[in-house]
C-alpha cells in the first residue's frame, strides 16, 4: 500500500445534491420543494405548534393546577416516624440528621398517623390537634 493509492471505502463518498440545475438532475425547476406554499419559499417556516392561524392545541386546552415553590421547604412527619426515632427531644435539626425530612425543610408538621408509645418533647414543629392530644396523653410536650 502506498500513500498515493489510498482511497475512501466504496460508498463512503457521494456527489453533493445540486438543485435547480435542469430537468436531467431530477431536482430541476422547483428543486424538490413541490409547488407554491409557505414551505416552498426561502425563509418560509413557522414555529413548533403553529397550526396555520388556528388556535393552537396548547392554547385550546384549559390551564390546570400549579406547582408550589414552597413545597421543598415543607415536610410532614407521622407519629409513627417519631416513634421509630431513638430521641425524646425532637426538633427540625434532629429530624434532618435522622434523615426523616429533607435537608431543605424549614417547616415540619407532625400529623396524627400511627401509634405513639413513648414520651416525646417537640420543639419548633407544627403539630396537628390529634397529634398534640396523642403526645400530651403520654406526658410529652409540644412547644
Amino acid at each position: 500500500m502506498e500513500l498515493n493509492t489510498i482511497q475512501p471505502a466504496e460508498g463512503a463518498k457521494h456527489a453533493k445534491r445540486r438543485v435547480g440545475r435542469g430537468i436531467g438532475s431530477g431536482l430541476g425547476k422547483t428543486s424538490g420543494r413541490g409547488h407554491k406554499g409557505q414551505k416552498s419559499r426561502s425563509g418560509g417556516f413557522h414555529k413548533v405548534g403553529f397550526e396555520g392561524g388556528q388556535m393552537p392545541l396548547q392554547r385550546r386546552l384549559p390551564k390546570r393546577g400549579f406547582k408550589s415553590t414552597a413545597a421543598p421547604f415543607k415536610a410532614e412527619v407521622r407519629l409513627s416516624d417519631l416513634e421509630a426515632l431513638p430521641l425524646t427531644e425532637i426538633d427540625v435539626l434532629s429530624l434532618k440528621q435522622a434523615g426523616v425530612v429533607g435537608q431543605l425543610a424549614k417547616v415540619v408538621r407532625v400529623i396524627f398517623c400511627g401509634q405513639l408509645t413513648k414520651k416525646i418533647n417537640t420543639k419548633g414543629l407544627i403539630v396537628t390537634k390529634g397529634a398534640k392530644v396523642a403526645i400530651e396523653a403520654l406526658g410529652g410536650s409540644v412547644a
